[in-house]
Formats: structure tokens, C-alpha cells, sequence
């Protein structure tokens, strides 16, 4: 059985707590790997070799640390295949997603080559007589990242590229489900010219977490996952005077209005519903069509598009659509909030509980699901499915479809597929919602814009990567300075004012 470490200070390190947690491969329900579980002395070491390699890497000038991630990008790209390799063996997705998966965090990494740019303060001459008055952004320490289990590479590069390119150390705390890639990462970041201990990896369950959110020397905490766990994270890391940024659940709309082009909708809800067997936190898992009439020719075209999906192993092709869940126990909660949505009287258009390949009887997969007239009492509408499952819930009008999706407590993304401009940007300006696609499905921003929900998807003031991502991680000096031949004589004691 492979037994997974962690690398700390530059070397691959054996965990010590004797704790330790299965890594399976979706595909066959089989157990592949085991991740070591840290303990809170293991953690504190990584602190501690991270507090020392972050002295001198703060005072590397920001050109010779865009060069390190500029290196990285380059052994990104040449080291895609493999990645993509492991990445799909512990999550399950098909290559071709893993690759875009790596892809869109190596988008962040580049965007970081900018770090000079990005770093610049304000200047202002002659604030005063002879006063100057200038800020710099400097970084915070050592940082940590608790990243999710479904994009484990993009959301760790999301985390630790403009946390490092900002002169900060990082501790990196991967979902102890699919954590080879990021330890394959960190061993990269290594090769591009990184010092030994400014990217520690460090694996683990609960205790790890806990360990990130008490310690003293770490400043700030970022995290990608469910609602639950992003609200715990953030209280419990604020009252440790931590700065900190936490994205929950999704549950996200697509409004298709009359005049959309059905066949361009119905498309998009098959790539952002399916795609990933849904397990995006910007999938749309709800279609809101408007008026009967479009509900009724959405759902026709939408059937057949479903029924043909493609599911099966990564190795079985890159044709394939899907594959299976990242556990047995995910599998279950998506098969019974199925089962729920049945029981609770929602028609099940599509019918995928069924679903078995042969020779994969043990994996984790689910099949397609397409359910009509949902309603927001319902489970299947108020809870996050996380898996391959659309629920389409009928609107009578534009004003009522809106609203559907601003009642909902989540506000990570929605889109609206019409022709129409005024009730795009009519949409677009009024929704409550973090990103928002106009006749695109999953709308999430290009690296130099910043990531983020609303609602309960999203807590904290700043988001992630573009420009916030440097905000975040660095804090402002501002600097007045004046020489002594403009200093006069004598103490001032009432409260300064430049005139």
C-alpha cells in the first residue's frame, strides 16, 4: 500500500501521529493510498521552519519572485500529463477536466509573475512643507490554505501562488481525498527555485485544521468548502485575530427567458450541470425557465442531450463525460436526496439510480438525473446536491424567476440565457449574486478578476485571486517623512495637521 507524507522544509517527510486516513480510487471503490494525518506537534514544525524561511524570503525582491513562478509555469505545462494522471485517479474526473482543473489555477500563477506591478504603493511629493508621504504593502508572515477536495490543484495554486509571490510563507492543508497533487505541486514549486519552507504541505483531518486556526504565528487562513465548515473556519479563526476569507455552498440558478436560444441553453446546462458529475461549487444545479411554454421545450431538448452523457472510468477515454463520485459516502447522500426529491413529489424527467458499469460495480458512480417542476420547499432545491443531478424549477415571469434567485441563501453564481438587452443588464445589476454570467453558465472570472460569492457562499471582505488576492495577503505602511532641514524647533502637542 502506498503511504503518502508530508514535505516540510523542503523534504518529504513520514507522518509521526499514526493516524492515518484511505485515499481511494473512484473508479473501482478501491482503497490506493494512505494519507498521513498530522498531529499538532507536526504542524507546529512546519510553522516553525515556515517562520524561518519567510524572514529572508520577504526580502527577496518581487522580480526574483515572479521569476520562481514564472519557472513554475513553465514546469506546469511540462508536467501536465502526469498531473492530470493523479489528479483523475484520486478524484475521478476525465482527463480532459483534470487538465483544465490544472490549467485555471496556472492562470493564477501567471497572473502572479506580476507581483512588482502588483506590490507598488502611492507616493504623494510635498504632502506638506517638505513632507513626503508614501505606503508599501508588505507581507503578513506565515499564511495557510485548507483546500477542497474538488479542484485539487486550482484552488491550492488559487491559495498559495499570490500568498508566496507577495513574500509570505505558506502552510497548505489539501483535502485529505485527493491530496497527491498538491504535494506534487509543492515538490515543483521546489524545482522552479522556491526556498526550502516557504510551501509546507501539511496533511490531516480536523485536528490539522484546528491546529491552522489556534496557532499564534499563523496570520491569515483562506478556505474553500462547505457552508458549515466556512462559517466554523471563520469564527473560529477570527476570534485568533486572523485575517480571513472562507467560500461556502452554491446553489446556482440559470434563468432561461422565452426568447433564449433553447438549443445554446439547453447546452450549457448540460456542460455546468453534468460536467465533473457536478461536483463544482459553480455547477448550475437549478434551471429556472419562464413561462410553461419554454419550460416545456427546454425539457424536451434537454432529455435527449442527457440520456447520451458518457460515464465511465478517466482511463476508459477522453470521450468520456463524467465519472464517478469521489466517495462511497457522497454517492449515497446524492442517490438519497434523489430519493428525496421523488418522495417529495418532484417529477424525475431523467432517471439515473440505475446506473451501473460493468466491471466498475464497486466505483462511485452516479448516473445523469433531470428533475421538472421543482419547488423551493423541497430537499433536492434547498440543499447543495454536489452531484450529477438539474433540478428545473418553473418561473411565471421574469420578476418571479429573479427572485427565486435572490431568496436563495446561497450567492455564488447565476446566469441568464436571453436575447434581450435591457433584462440582461436589468439582471445583471439587480441579482445579489457574486458572479454572473449573461448567456454563459459557469461565469467564473479570469485571473485577474476577483473570485467570490455573496450570501452564504462567501465570508470575508476580500476574494480570491485578481487584485484582492495581493490585498489579502499583504498589509499597508503608510509613511510620512520629513528631513531635519524642515524641522523646526520646539514640540508640537496638539494633534498634527499638514497645511
Amino acid at each position: 500500500m502506498k503511504e503518502l507524507f508530508h514535505l516540510i522544509n523542503g523534504k518529504r517527510v513520514k507522518g509521526k501521529s499514526g493516524r492515518f486516513g484511505d485515499v481511494f480510487n473512484p473508479a473501482t471503490g478501491e482503497v490506493q493510498a494512505k494519507v498521513p494525518f498530522a498531529s499538532n506537534e507536526e504542524l507546529d514544525y512546519a510553522v516553525t521552519g515556515a517562520l524561518k524561511a519567510q524572514q529572508s524570503w520577504a526580502l527577496t525582491n518581487p522580480q526574483k519572485r515572479g521569476r520562481v513562478m514564472m519557472e513554475f509555469v513553465r514546469l506546469l505545462q511540462k508536467n501536465m500529463e502526469p498531473l492530470a494522471e493523479a489528479l483523475s485517479s484520486e478524484h475521478g474526473k476525465t482527463i480532459p477536466d483534470a487538465r483544465g482543473d490544472i490549467q485555471r489555477g496556472l492562470e493564477v500563477v501567471e497572473f502572479c509573475i506580476g507581483a512588482p506591478h502588483l506590490l507598488k504603493g502611492e507616493y504623494t511629493d510635498s504632502a506638506g512643507g517638505g513632507i513626503d508621504m508614501y505606503s508599501m504593502r508588505q507581507p503578513l508572515g506565515v499564511v495557510a490554505g485548507i483546500t477542497p477536495f474538488n479542484f485539487p490543484a486550482m484552488i491550492p495554486m488559487w491559495k498559495f501562488a499570490p500568498a508566496i509571490a507577495c513574500g509570505n510563507a505558506f502552510i497548505l492543508k489539501p483535502s485529505e481525498r485527493d491530496p497527491s497533487v498538491p504535494l506534487m505541486l509543492a515538490e515543483l514549486m521546489l524545482e522552479a527555485g522556491l526556498p526550502e519552507g516557504v510551501l509546507q504541505v501539511v496533511n490531516g483531518d480536523k485536528t490539522a485544521v484546528d491546529a491552522i486556526l489556534d496557532h499564534p504565528d499563523i496570520q491569515a487562513v483562506g478556505f474553500v468548502g462547505s457552508t458549515p465548515i466556512a462559517e466554523y473556519i471563520y469564527s473560529q479563526a477570527s476570534k485568533s485575530g486572523k485575517r480571513v476569507q472562507c467560500f461556502g455552498g452554491a446553489k446556482n440558478h440559470m434563468i432561461v427567458m422565452p426568447d433564449a436560444d433553447l438549443d445554446q441553453a439547453a447546452d450549457a446546462l448540460v456542460g455546468s450541470g453534468y460536467g465533473a458529475a457536478g461536483e463544482r461549487c459553480m455547477a448550475i444545479s437549478v434551471a429556472v425557465p419562464v413561462g410553461d411554454g419554454t419550460a416545456d421545450n427546454l425539457i424536451e431538448k434537454l432529455i435527449p442531450k442527457i440520456e447520451t452523457l458518457k460515464v465511465g472510468p478517466y482511463t476508459a477515454g477522453e470521450d468520456m463525460d463524467f465519472g464517478p463520485l469521489v466517495t462511497k459516502e457522497a454517492q449515497q447522500r446524492v442517490l438519497g436526496l434523489v430519493q428525496s426529491g421523488v418522495d417529495q413529489g418532484a417529477e424525475l424527467v431523467v432517471d439515473g439510480r440505475n446506473f451501473k458499469l460493468q466491471g466498475y460495480e464497486d466505483g462511485f458512480f452516479v448516473g445523469p438525473h433531470l428533475f421538472d417542476k421543482v419547488t423551493p420547499y423541497m430537499d433536492i432545491y434547498k440543499q447543495e446536491i454536489f452531484g450529477p443531478v438539474l433540478s428545473t424549477v418553473r418561473a411565471k415571469n421574469y420578476d418571479d424567476a429573479l427572485s427565486l434567485t435572490m431568496n436563495n441563501p446561497y450567492g455564488n453564481g447565476t446566469a441568464i440565457f436571453t436575447r434581450d438587452g435591457d433584462t440582461a443588464r436589468d439582471f445583471a445589476n439587480r441579482v445579489n449574486v457574486g458572479m454572473v454570467g449573461i448567456n454563459v453558465p459557469i461565469p467564473v472570472p479570469l485571473a485577474y478578476h476577483t473570485f467570490g460569492g455573496w450570501k452564504k457562499s462567501g465570508f470575508g471582505d476580500l476574494n480570491q485571486h485578481g487584485p484582492d488576492a495581493f490585498r489579502f495577503y499583504t498589509k499597508t505602511k503608510t509613511v510620512t517623512s520629513r528631513w531635519p532641514s524642515g524641522i523646526k524647533e520646539g514640540a508640537i502637542l496638539n494633534f498634527p495637521t499638514i497645511n
